[in-house]
């Protein structure tokens, strides 16, 4: 008998042009979420439960992805909004109500790099 999986996504690894901000910006967003206490980081990597992030090597570009962390509740989504403004990131969607379906409640960011980082919170599981 197999174990039943939480998460589909086993890992997401990101390599980033300018690491110490790229560091700066994602502590500010776990610290939002509740999840800064689970961060392991060194003075040139950070992970935090299947998440990696690590300097680009200088012949290959930077990740360009779009990622979304789970949040446990609306206020959340805005910390975590607000926490990466003010760490270096760009506003790509305030707090809100989405359309994808009802009680789809997220913030977008783009990180230093201009990945496409989400905070959701689903309220239908509430």
């Amino acid at each position: 008998m197999t174990e039943k999986a939480t998460q589909f996504i086993d890992h997401v690894h990101l390599r980033v042009a300018h690491f110490d901000k790229a560091r700066t910006f994602y502590l500010a967003l776990f610290d939002a979420l509740g999840r800064s206490d689970q961060a392991d980081s060194g003075r040139d990597w950070l992970e935090l439960d299947g998440f990696y992030l690590d300097q680009a090597d200088v012949d290959a570009p930077p990740s360009r992805i779009h990622l979304a962390f789970r949040a446990r509740s609306r206020a959340e989504v805005h910390a975590f909004h607000k926490a990466g403004l003010q760490a270096g990131g760009t506003d790509n969607g305030a707090p809100g109500l989405r359309d994808y379906h009802p009680g789809y409640f997220a913030a977008f960011l783009l990180d230093p790099d201009g990945n496409n980082i989400e905070a959701k919170f689903d309220e239908r599981g509430v």
